[in-house]
């Protein structure tokens, strides 16, 4: 299992936006900011960093766990309210296993993101 991870951006602020208004709807927040990292993740526990790059930003495949199938929802709801780019619904993946409920989104970097959910319907 990993314990945390750490991109680059082109522009902090603007990211640092972003993931502000995108990550609560699955239960992440800025846990700390220090030394030019922000870093995001459940309560007290920052999983997610990012800083300010000084070289071009190379996109990455990022998935985040949540919750319920609804945070799923919400969370690809707020990406897109905080100015991401539609990259695959809310929906169904049976294509991974018969449970796998997931959306997609790219970042201002254009980085492709994803909320996947791995519990059955309901939840």
């Amino acid at each position: 299992m990993i314990d945390h991870i750490g991109i680059d951006v082109a522009d902090y602020a603007r990211s640092r936006a972003f993931y502000l208004h995108a990550m609560p709807a699955i239960g992440w927040e800025l846990v700390e900011e220090i030394r030019g990292w922000a870093a995001f993740g459940p309560p007290a526990k920052p999983v997610f960093w990012l800083r300010q790059s000084v070289l071009p930003t190379q996109p990455i495949h990022i998935a985040f766990l949540a919750p319920e199938r609804a945070a799923v929802d919400a969370w690809h709801a707020a990406a897109l309210e905080a100015g991401a780019t539609d990259n695959g619904a809310p929906g169904l993946r049976q294509v991974y296993h018969p449970n796998y409920y997931g959306a997609f989104v790219l970042d201002p970097d254009g980085h492709n993101l994803e909320a996947v959910c791995h519990r059955g319907a309901g939840s």
